[in-house]
């Protein structure tokens, strides 16, 4: 997954310049927080769930 990342961000530098590929990491940044936070929800959710 993380290859694909890689290949896609080298593909917009090439295709679309640096504009894109700053609009990309920023989706990515975007995508990487969301799921940080989703993920500590759902570990705060099975930590209750254990501890009851």
């Amino acid at each position: 997954m993380g290859g694909l990342a890689i290949l896609l961000l080298i593909l917009a530098l090439v295709i679309g310049g640096v504009g894109l590929l700053v609009e990309g990491l920023m989706w990515l940044l975007v995508i990487a927080v969301v799921l940080a936070v989703v993920g500590a929800v759902t570990g705060r959710g099975r930590g209750r769930k254990t501890g009851v």
